[in-house]
């Protein structure tokens, strides 16, 4: 059990550093394992300003979550678009939107029983 946390663990470290490297905006981990019926463990949320930083974002997190855990997204959708990418890593959701997106979809309303963690913008 402590070995599956660790390595979930390293995966949200991973994402996170991936979001960063190419300053994706308002970071949000969402701790759902005391969520009952949550859909994962882990949702990370997170907006670029543009299409093409989400696929940037997108490019960047598959990146260094590979180079840090070795691990690829059990699935991925939304890629063609650039409005909402999905990057599940199974324990671990990704959730990159453009901006506009993610306050209509706002997930962090939807899954607030969760507990949250932010990040702070990188410059």
């Amino acid at each position: 059990m402590k070995k599956a946390q660790g390595a979930a663990a390293r995966l949200v470290d991973a994402v996170v550093e991936g979001i960063q490297e190419v300053k994706g905006k308002d970071i949000v981990h969402l701790d759902l394992r005391g969520v009952p019926n949550s859909v994962s463990e882990h949702f990370i949320i997170c907006h670029g300003d543009s299409s093409t930083q989400v696929a940037s974002l997108t490019r960047s997190v598959e990146k260094i979550v590979a180079e840090r855990t070795g691990e690829k997204p059990w699935h991925s959708e939304g890629e063609n678009n650039g409005e909402w990418v999905l990057l599940d890593f199974v324990n671990v959701v990704v959730h990159i939107f453009h901006r506009d997106k993610r306050s209509y979809y706002a997930l962090e309303d939807l899954w607030a029983d969760g507990a949250r963690k932010s990040y702070e913008n990188v410059a």
